[in-house]
């Protein structure tokens, strides 16, 4: 659909590397201390479900986290890079003319949850598990909402970010984490503890 020239590279490469079980809702915890209770779905995530439901289709499934390779690892960063050069930055209201929409930049614009979806899609498309791969809603540096994708593994949880072109560990980040999709399903959405709503307008600075 979208001919990416690395695919077929990073088909093969998931193939070299295995998956494990997520050990359990205690491990978690110690990475997001503040782990919390099923919420809501970020604004604009129904909708997209709607328009591309083979990017929501699942259901309650066992947690499982990748096994960081070094071939995992320059994957993740081939596809981070890759997405942030390629994409260009656009806020909703000037692409579609709202104030949000979560979409899949086929045009080549979006804004941050739009390189998420892009990457995630890019990562299942090449043999990666989509319970590793969790759509995170975040306050950035500026307390502004923001979109960014975590990945979960056996050496920690990493992030992929249009604001950044590295991976990094999410402690890194320097971002308050809000909500993120549940690793048992895509559609489950569960509190990351910061009290405050993040609303996912994105802005061109983005990047």
């Amino acid at each position: 659909m979208f001919g990416f020239r690395e695919k077929k590279g990073l088909a093969v490469a998931a193939i070299l590397f295995g998956f494990c079980a997520s050990a359990n809702a205690a491990d978690e915890r110690t990475l997001y201390a503040s782990l919390g209770d099923t919420t809501r779905a970020p604004i604009g995530w129904v909708e997209f479900c709607g328009e591309y439901p083979a990017e929501c289709k699942g259901g309650p499934s066992q947690p499982r986290d990748i096994v960081m390779t070094q071939a995992a690892w320059r994957d993740l960063i081939k596809v981070n890079r890759w997405v942030n050069e390629t994409i260009k930055p656009m806020t909703d209201m000037d692409h579609w003319g709202v104030i949000e929409k979560w979409s899949l930049p086929t045009d080549g614009y979006g804004d941050c949850e739009d390189y998420v979806l892009l990457k995630r899609k890019m990562l299942i498309d090449a043999g990666w598990p989509r319970e590793a791969l969790l759509i995170t809603v975040v306050r950035d540096k500026m307390g502004e909402g923001h979109a960014v994708l975590t990945v979960k593994s056996d050496k920690g949880e990493f992030v992929l970010d249009n604001q950044n072109e590295n991976v990094v560990a999410w402690t890194e980040t320097g971002y308050r984490f809000v909500k993120r999709q549940s690793q048992g399903d895509p559609n489950v959405w569960v509190s990351l503890g910061d009290p405050k709503p993040a609303a996912l307008t994105a802005s061109a600075r983005d990047r």
